[in-house]
C-alpha cells in the first residue's frame, strides 16, 4: 500500500503538445507506453518510455496525439474539448469518460469588471463532455498497441448513446432523487461532475467529484450493452445505474484504480480551491460490490486513508492515479517487488515544469 510520495520522480516530455502537460486528468499504462488525457483537449496522448536523463526514476516522451474524432462519432464538433477525466485500459480496450458537467466561465485578469461579471454569469454546455466510450487496442507493425476505429477481430470503437445535450447517463441522472438537482449546476460549483473511471469485467465505476452530499461522496456503478454501433446502459436489478455513497473526509473523487480486490480512491475538494488531496483504500471493494443487490447503498466505515498528498496555492492538484507495471522500476534494496503508482497533476507548479513541455510527476511507494 502507498505510504510515501517521491516528488518529481517521473519526467514527461510533451514537446509541441505542451498544453496537455498543464491539465493532465487521466492516465493508463499499456505495456511500456503511458497514455494520458487532458481536460482541455479532445484527444489522447501516447508517451514512449525513454532512458532517464538524470535522477528521475522514469522518463517518457516522443508524444503522439490521437484525436478522438478519428475513432468515435463525437456528439459535438471535433475541436470541442471532451474534458476527459478518467482513463482505464482493460481486456484490449481503452476506456475514457468525460466530466458530463456544465462549466462556468472564469473572470480573466485585465478585463473590465463588467466583462468579468458577465463571464461569471455565463454557463456553457459542451456536447463532447457527455462521453463514455471504449476504443479497441491493436498492435501496429512494430508491436505497439494503438487505438483503432475497428480492430481486425471485429471490435469497434463505441460511445454511450447520446447527443450534444445529453446521453443515457445524464438522462438516468435526471430521474434520480439524489443527483438530479445538480445537473443544472457547473461542476466547479458542486454540480454533477464525473472524475475517475475504473473498469472490471462488465462493471464500470465512475467517481463523482461532485456533488458531495453532507460529506458523502458518490460512485456510480454502470453496465453497458453494445447495440447498433453504440453503448447503452443496461439495467441492474430495477435501475439503469447503482449509487454507492461513501465518506472521503468530505472530499470528492478525483480518480479510481483497482488494486486486486481493493479500490484506490484519489480525492480532493469539489470546488476550485486549495485543499486536502488524499488517497483512500476500500479493502475488498470488489467482493462487497459483487455481493450487493441494492440499487443505492450507503457504505459506512469501508475506506481508510492511505496518504495525504501535497498541493500548492492554485497549483499541483493531483488528478490522475495509475499503477506502474511491474518491471519498469528496479526492485527496492530488500529485493521484494512491491507495487508503485504514478500521480499526475493538473495546474502543475512551476517547479514541475520546464521548457519544451516537460512536466515532472510523482511516484507513490509502500
Amino acid at each position: 500500500m502507498p505510504k510515501k510520495a517521491i516528488s518529481h520522480a517521473v519526467r514527461l516530455e510533451f514537446g509541441d503538445q505542451a498544453l496537455v502537460s498543464t491539465n493532465l486528468s487521466g492516465a493508463a499504462f499499456l505495456g511500456e507506453d503511458l497514455w494520458v488525457a487532458g481536460d482541455e483537449a479532445c484527444a489522447l496522448t501516447r508517451l514512449t518510455r525513454l532512458p532517464p536523463l538524470g535522477k528521475e526514476a522514469l522518463r517518457y516522451g516522443e508524444a503522439a496525439s490521437f484525436p478522438l474524432a478519428a475513432f468515435l462519432d463525437l456528439p459535438d464538433a471535433a475541436e470541442i474539448e471532451a474534458d476527459i477525466e478518467g482513463l482505464d485500459a482493460v481486456d484490449g480496450w481503452l476506456w475514457l469518460v468525460g466530466s458530463h458537467g456544465l462549466k462556468r466561465k472564469n473572470p480573466k485578469t485585465g478585463r473590465k469588471p463588467t466583462e468579468n461579471i458577465k463571464r461569471l454569469a455565463t454557463i456553457e454546455r459542451d456536447g463532447n463532455r457527455c462521453l463514455l466510450a471504449r476504443i479497441p487496442l491493436e498492435a501496429d507493425a512494430k508491436g505497439r498497441l494503438q487505438p483503432v476505429r475497428e480492430a481486425r477481430d471485429g471490435r469497434c470503437a463505441t460511445r454511450l448513446r447520446g447527443d450534444t445535450r445529453s446521453n443515457d447517463l445524464t438522462r438516468a441522472i435526471a430521474e434520480d432523487v439524489h443527483l438530479a438537482p445538480f445537473l443544472t449546476l457547473p461542476g466547479k460549483d458542486n454540480g454533477f461532475d464525473v472524475e475517475g473511471l475504473a473498469v472490471r469485467g462488465e462493471q464500470i465505476l465512475a467517481g463523482l467529484r461532485g456533488p458531495v452530499l453532507r460529506g458523502w461522496s458518490c460512485l456510480l456503478e454502470l453496465r453497458c450493452n453494445e447495440k447498433k454501433g453504440e453503448l447503452r446502459l443496461a439495467k441492474q436489478g430495477g435501475a439503469a445505474l447503482r449509487k454507492h455513497f461513501i465518506k472521503l473526509a468530505g472530499l470528492g473523487v478525483r480518480d479510481l484504480h483497482w488494486e486486486g480486490d481493493d479500490l484506490l480512491l484519489l480525492a480532493g475538494p469539489t470546488m476550485a480551491l486549495d485543499g486536502a488531496i488524499r488517497l483512500f483504500r476500500w479493502r475488498d471493494a470488489a467482493l462487497a460490490l459483487d455481493a450487493n443487490e441494492s440499487d443505492e447503498m450507503l457504505w459506512e466505515g469501508v475506506v481508510s486513508e492511505e496518504l495525504s498528498l501535497d498541493h500548492g496555492v492554485g497549483t499541483d492538484r493531483a488528478e490522475a492515479l495509475t499503477r506502474i507495471p511491474d518491471g519498469l522500476l528496479p526492485p527496492p534494496p530488500t529485493g521484494a517487488a512491491q507495487p508503485r503508482w504514478l500521480v499526475l497533476h493538473d495546474a502543475p507548479d512551476p517547479a514541475r515544469t520546464a521548457a519544451g513541455g516537460v512536466v515532472l510527476a510523482d511516484l507513490l511507494e509502500p
